[in-house]
């Protein structure tokens, strides 16, 4: 989707390289196609800004996938016939920033969104180089939308299980839209003055305001090289012990 004037205008004015940055984004919309998903289109928004300033974006939509149920590594490993996680799984750990995007049911984010937050947890034991769980230097944030209450619900479900696996969260990580409770158009459907949700200063506000802040802290994060491992040493509370994915208390 193009970007309003404001957001033009700042990407413009920008002085800061971001060159260096690579970001996933994640789409959990239920809709198997993604040209059709309404949470794509305010996805779109960041994924714009992002690309505008040089950072490589790989964007997935989850259900052109087929992501087994579970929490380990590879669910092939454990019953399932197909599992297309770990591929995912090599555009998710490469990237410096990830989104989530979701759609509201029920008042709680998609069962896709769910699945999508277990996977991420199967590789929580993994460490970086510093003993570290290999999601710290690593920044998160949320995109809801929906025709029911639970933006900021969904938003703190989400980013707190981002942070808690080693993600860092920045100010205001979190944007979304909804509309008139109840049956009705979603963000980006025709409407009498154009797509609906599209001219929506506070959504654009803050989802400009979420993507710039997941830009600068990952860009910080990723000059001062990550998080210093000074106390938070997961091979010190461990020394010599190898790595058990069916063991609870080797997870983050």
């Amino acid at each position: 989707m193009s970007l309003n004037e404001k957001q033009a205008k700042l990407c413009n004015e920008n002085k800061t390289d971001f060159s260096n940055l690579k970001a996933t984004i994640i789409n959990c919309s239920l809709k198997k196609d993604a040209g059709k998903s309404h949470t794509r289109t305010l996805l779109s928004v960041a994924q714009s800004i992002m690309e505008k300033n040089s950072v490589e974006v790989d964007y997935i939509h989850a259900t052109e996938h087929q992501i087994a149920f579970g929490v380990q590594p590879d669910m092939t490993e454990h019953g399932w016939d197909r599992d297309d996680w770990p591929k995912l799984w090599k555009k998710v750990s490469a990237a410096d920033i990830l989104i989530i995007g979701t759609p509201i049911w029920l008042g709680e984010e998609s069962s896709v969104c769910r699945l999508i937050i277990e996977r991420l947890y199967a590789m929580s034991g993994m460490l970086n180089d510093k003993g570290q769980s290999i999601y710290y230097g690593k920044v998160g944030g949320s995109v809801i939308t929906g025709n029911e209450d639970g933006v900021k619900h969904c938003a703190m479900t989400i980013l707190y299980a981002l942070q808690h696996l080693g993600y860092v969260i920045p100010p205001q990580a979190d944007c979304g839209w909804i509309g008139e409770a109840g049956p009705g158009p979603s963000y980006g459907d025709d409407g009498e003055n154009g797509p609906i949700g599209i001219d929506n200063d506070f959504t654009q506000r803050n989802t400009t305001i979420m993507t710039w802040n997941l830009l600068h802290l990952a860009k910080m994060m990723k000059d001062a090289g990550g998080i210093s491992n000074h106390g938070n040493d997961r091979n010190a509370w461990k020394a010599g012990c190898r790595f058990d994915y069916e063991n609870p208390e080797h997870r983050a």
